[in-house]
């Protein structure tokens, strides 16, 4: 056996801690499951407290569970997610050591060889370890020992003392029910669970730690530990007793480790090493390069920053990816150093169109003594696969537009160049809104099409005028504008558009839009705001809402 010092932390509870972070109100409201669909119906995948007192259980169908518990609200599962959150929580335990894996979908594993004395001991690495999870709003069982199907063994199926377990079984007294004793039971481990203490095994421990732990602790499969179960081999003690050579031809042709109780057995033990693969955050593609002589004149750096923009996009491109933020920093002599960003509208990896970025702000940068080394980064960066514009190399209509779209907003500000960004909604006002062309997702919403009906410049709050009519439900006669007398000659419509009943207040009028022409040619688009004893007001009022051609 190795002095290896394995850490495993299992979150017993993290896809339903994770949700009710998210939804506060909801989780607190009373029992939840979180559910997805099986090969036989949809089962429950998560619960909480109140769900779990309830009798509602991971792996039972829902079906079951609400004829058990009726009140209980149902919410979507949300498996990638849970994924992507465990991801992130393992590169933040990165803090502890530089050897973290993820150890299925609830848990981590850390080899904390070596790393344990920084903390303090393993004692406070644990207890700091499980005190960081409580804040994040997860409940940990942690266990430290030699190997890693040892420490994985404790901290799912330890309640321990310093070196021993406590694994009892015995019915609480005073229970007189089936039901009231399996509550007590669940009451009782809940309480285990909150006071047991982080569990820490030492090596010469190992054997007398393991021994009455089940052979499910082995990460063996349902079928494997129910075949264990009719031998009359309940614990790991109970299966170490059997010679190897016995087990190895009753299991000989076991399909992987999960079936096979004898490699299970030799791994928890430390007389096999099992490899486990760490979590590598791919690296930031970046490009640094560094001078001879230090550069004074700020100029010349162009050529310098060409070469570097073709080695990052060589970078970028082995990744099938593209650059939507960029950053470049110069390195002075004297330490101080000089940084630059661009942001671009889409993904790309064109060296000329970087170096255009940064090109037109060399003159911002200060050279002091001068700079000695330069790097230029891929902050953010998406999936992009290669496409091929034409045969004749010619750019294509959305690249042009994207290219000049970076350009001006380097020149003008990110802030200064929207792009349209049009929404489910009939009134007009709220149909359109404008977004930074940068903040802009590439391929999102498509553009409105442009119809007769609607006029080119739309104002963004309708201007009140007055209006002259035959009659108050008739078409209008004329109109005063910013202090200006139009007479209209031609009218179409109205255009009737109601209320959205479901984000106004009852009190909202519907309109009644026309599009008028007065006797210069002028065309206006305005509206008449509710009608006559609608009940919803006084007498109609009249807006200009915006011009054609």
């Amino acid at each position: 056996m190795t002095g290896r010092r394995i850490a495993s932390i299992w979150f017993p509870r993290f896809a339903i801690q994770r949700w009710a972070r998210a939804n506060g109100d909801a989780a607190r409201a009373g029992p939840v499951a979180l559910v997805s669909e099986g090969a036989h119906g949809i089962l429950i995948d998560a619960v909480n407290a109140q769900a779990r007192d309830g009798g509602a259980r991971p792996g039972q169908r829902l079906a079951d569970a609400r004829a058990a518990l009726p009140v209980l609200a149902v919410w979507p599962s949300d498996k990638p997610g849970d994924s992507a959150a465990l991801e992130r929580l393992c590169h933040w335990s990165e803090r502890w050591c530089p050897f973290v894996a993820i150890d299925g979908g609830d848990g981590l594993l850390l080899d904390i060889t070596g790393a344990a004395h920084l903390f303090g001991g393993e004692a406070r690495l644990a207890v700091e370890m499980r005190v960081r999870f409580r804040r994040m709003g997860l409940t940990a069982r942690i266990a430290i020992a030699p190997t890693v199907g040892a420490a994985w063994a404790l901290a799912r199926y330890a309640s321990t003392s310093p070196f021993g377990l406590s694994l009892s079984k015995s019915c609480p007294s005073g229970a007189s029910t089936p039901k009231e004793r399996a509550r007590l039971r669940q009451a009782q481990s809940q309480r285990s669970e909150a006071s047991t203490p982080n569990t820490i095994c030492p090596p010469e421990a190992l054997a007398a730690t393991l021994g009455p732990l089940p052979v499910s602790a082995l990460r063996l499969d349902d079928d494997t530990v129910l075949l264990l179960g009719r031998l009359g081999l309940k614990t790991i003690a109970a299966l170490a007793e059997i010679p190897a050579l016995g087990l190895a031809r009753r299991f000989a042709r076991a399909d992987g480790p999960w079936a096979d109780p004898p490699l299970r057995l030799a791994q928890a033990f430390g007389r096999t090493e099992e490899p486990v693969n760490p979590a590598i955050r791919a690296p930031v593609p970046r490009v640094v390069r560094r001078v001879v002589e230090p550069v004074l004149h700020v100029p010349i750096l162009e050529p310098l920053v060409v070469e570097m923009a073709e080695a990052l996009c060589r970078q970028l491109a082995e990744r099938h990816a593209g650059a939507r933020h960029l950053g470049f920093q110069a390195f002075r002599v004297d330490g101080d150093v000089q940084a630059l960003e661009a942001r671009t509208s889409q993904a790309m990896r064109d060296p000329r169109h970087m170096v255009r970025l940064f090109a037109e702000r060399f003159e911002t940068l200060d050279a002091g003594f001068g700079f000695d080394a330069f790097a230029l980064t891929a902050l953010w960066h998406e999936p992009l696969d290669p496409a091929q514009t034409g045969l004749i190399e010619a750019e294509h209509d959305a690249t042009s537009l994207a290219r000049l779209i970076d350009r001006l907003s380097v020149r003008l500000g990110a802030g200064n160049v929207c792009v349209p960004l049009f929404l489910e909604s009939h009134l007009p006002e709220r149909a359109l809104q404008w977004r930074p062309a940068l903040a802009h997702e590439a391929g999102g919403e498509a553009p409105a099409p442009l119809t007769p009906e609607r006029p080119i410049r739309l104002f963004d709050r309708p201007e009140p005028i007055g209006v002259t009519y035959a009659t108050p439900e008739g078409e209008p006669r004329r109109f005063q504008w910013r202090r200006k007398l139009h007479r209209i000659v031609k009218v179409e419509g109205p255009e009737r558009i109601a209320p959205e009943w479901w984000r106004e207040r009852s009190t909202t009028r519907l309109r009644d839009y026309y599009r008028v022409e007065d006797e210069d040619g002028a065309r206006f688009w305005i509206y008449r705001n509710g009608l006559i004893d609608d009940g919803r007001g006084g007498a109609p009022d009249w807006y200009l809402h915006g011009l054609f051609a």
